[in-house]
């Protein structure tokens, strides 16, 4: 009968693939999409990272004790948000997350 070794099984193959780490949100966009409120992640270069549901939980927990700002018609904001409406930019609200 073949003895067992120290191991918990075979080794890994060739090497591991370095580990990546999605880009930190830097910006929580809170903007009307059509009658429905969405949240929008952003990095530090206003790339888009996530899109969810406003009313989440997560929105509460992430913006408490932050102040917002409505800065969404910037042209900063134009090619990221350039499916909403001029008056949509102007109402949302831009929360700059702490990182």
């Amino acid at each position: 009968m073949p003895r067992m070794s120290d191991s918990l099984g075979d080794e890994a193959r060739g090497r591991y693939a370095p580990h990546v780490f999605r880009k930190v949100a830097r910006y929580l966009v809170v903007i009307d999409a059509g009658g429905q409120a969405v949240a929008r992640l952003f990095d530090e270069h206003r790339q888009p990272l996530a899109e969810f549901d406003a009313a989440s939980e997560e929105v509460a927990l992430m913006t408490k004790g932050l102040q917002s700002a409505k800065v969404a018609g910037g042209r900063e904001w134009d090619d990221v948000l350039n499916g909403h409406s001029i008056d949509e930019r102007r109402a949302a609200e831009v929360y700059t997350l702490d990182v």
